[in-house]
């Protein structure tokens, strides 16, 4: 498959999410791309199994603040796993690299601090074209429903890995 990147002879994911409960925190700021990742999600969660009762989405100013809701969420001990959602377009200054960095050392700081699979779906793109391509529609790639994807996947690891 073009563009698949789990390579030859790698398995399978079973995605079963059935009972898990999952928070998606997006960002307000490029909300013409988040809305549609948010789709995505919803389209991905769904595909997996899980309820849209057992969804809550919550909405935060920009990708800056994305770490600091995913991890309180995390915190909470009312779900099983995060989604962020977020846009950074590079403009003319060095505020990208700040935000879009930060983001991302902020997402993983909170999953490992917490031990709580935090989807990582925020776009760091060079132009709006880019992130237009990666926010597809049902036919398209999205990176919203590569996170649903990614947290049901990795939330049934951790629960497996701490039962034994």
């Amino acid at each position: 498959m073009a563009g698949d990147h789990q390579g030859e002879g790698a398995p399978e994911a079973v995605l079963d999410g059935d009972g898990l409960r999952v928070a998606v925190v997006a960002a307000r700021w490029n909300s013409h791309i988040t809305l549609r990742l948010l789709d995505g999600v919803r389209r991905g969660l769904a595909a997996a199994g899980v309820d849209a009762d057992d969804v809550t989405e919550d909405w935060v100013p920009g990708a800056f603040e994305l770490p600091l809701a995913a991890k309180t969420w995390a915190l909470s001990g009312r779900v099983d796993a995060v989604i962020c959602l977020g846009c950074v377009i590079r403009g003319e200054t060095t505020h990208y690299e700040s935000v879009a960095g930060e983001c991302a050392s902020g997402i993983q700081q909170a999953q490992l601090e917490t031990g709580v699979p935090i989807a990582f779906g925020a776009l760091t793109v060079e132009n709006l074209q880019q992130a237009l391509a990666r926010s597809e529609g049902p036919e398209g790639h999205n990176v919203g429903e590569d996170g649903a994807k990614v947290v049901v996947e990795m939330a049934r690891l951790v629960a497996r890995i701490r039962k034994g």
